[in-house]
């Protein structure tokens, strides 16, 4: 089973690496939005945390367990500029069979202003992009587990419409004895079915992660290392003005293209019931960040409280210094609210 998996897996990775592009280059970018506020705070991205956070399944399908079981995940993210997403999601399992969540995520970019070639206001117009999520995981041992996200996507700006689907293949390790995990997704594999308005058809935000978080066994800290767009090294984007028609990008040097794949988080837990953490996205700091003037452009906060019925997690993310992101997260546990009712 283990190798007919991992078969699978190259197979879609050698299929997509010889073209693989990054942000800006893509169709349906939103897929790479992060939802949960405890994933936002650690950086933006996480593939190897364990836990019974249902917000974790999304970003690696092998993350699904049975300790979601009936979870309802409930985000809501308020971006800039009058831009905001939200994700929700259900999960179940099933004993001998595997773990089921199904979810919607949404980004509504909000009303625009409609005019005709001579400016005259006309009305108005609204974007937005919808993705469901059908996921499944399994786990083959108990140590290993894999999962699957199939991801129908719709978008629809003003008028123009475009179908497509992804999928993300996952993998997850874990050793609860040496409070160890380790994560790999590949992300987005997928095609855009119908295009907006007859053009050519554009690739998706294709990408491949890793990640480990290591607990530690006197302290009440977790670290997580994530490495992202592993199919390709150079992710800078930096460019000087060689005319006034034309940019050359600058040369890079390898430690700093390495540490554009890096992401860093750090967990304090002092009690099951709560926690505080902080990430560091070296490569978004570098693009974002005004040299001119410090700022905390990639650094990320949050705290979350946890308690039998109910999480809640918060989520800060500075981008710029003309603003961050706030995400807010529920995670509902309905059937131990029952549960507590009847008694």
């Amino acid at each position: 089973m283990k190798r007919k998996v991992l078969t699978l897996l190259m197979c879609f990775l050698i299929g997509y690496i010889s073209y693989s592009q990054t942000g800006g280059d893509n169709v349906y970018e939103f897929l790479n939005l992060t939802h949960s506020g405890l994933v936002s705070s650690l950086g933006g991205t996480n593939v190897s945390l364990q836990g019974n956070n249902l917000n974790l399944a999304y970003h690696n399908p092998a993350l699904l367990n049975a300790e979601m079981n009936k979870n309802l995940a409930l985000n809501y993210v308020n971006y800039f500029a009058g831009i905001n997403y939200g994700l929700a999601m259900y999960s179940r399992s099933f004993s001998g069979t595997g773990n089921f969540a199904a979810g919607l995520t949404y980004l509504n970019y909000g009303t625009f202003t409609e005019s005709d070639p001579s400016g005259v206001i006309t009305g108005s117009f609204g974007a937005a992009e919808y993705a469901l999520s059908l996921i499944f995981s399994r786990e083959i041992d108990s140590l290993f587990s894999i999962g699957i996200n199939i991801k129908p996507v719709l978008s629809q700006l003003e008028k123009y419409t475009s179908f497509g689907f992804a999928i993300d293949l996952g993998a997850s390790w874990h050793n609860k004895s040496n409070m160890f995990s380790a994560g790999m997704v590949i992300r987005n594999a997928g095609y855009q079915i119908t295009t907006y308005a007859g053009e050519t058809h554009q690739k998706l935000p294709f990408e491949i992660q890793a990640g480990i978080s290591q607990r530690l066994a006197h302290a009440p800290f977790r670290f997580s290392l994530t490495l992202r767009h592993l199919e390709k090294f150079d992710l800078t984007y930096q460019y000087n003005v060689a005319s006034s028609s034309e940019n050359t990008k600058v040369s890079s040097g390898f430690l700093e293209n390495a540490m554009r794949h890096a992401i860093l988080g750090i967990e304090l837990i002092p009690h099951k019931n709560f926690y505080f953490c902080a990430g560091y996205n070296y490569q978004r700091r570098r693009e974002l960040a005004i040299e001119s003037k410090t700022s905390t452009a990639g650094l990320s906060w949050g705290f979350g409280i946890n308690t039998s019925i109910l999480n809640i997690e918060f989520g800060r993310a500075t981008y710029h210094l003309a603003g961050s992101s706030t995400n807010v997260s529920l995670i509902l546990k309905p059937d131990m609210f029952y549960k507590r009712a009847r008694d």
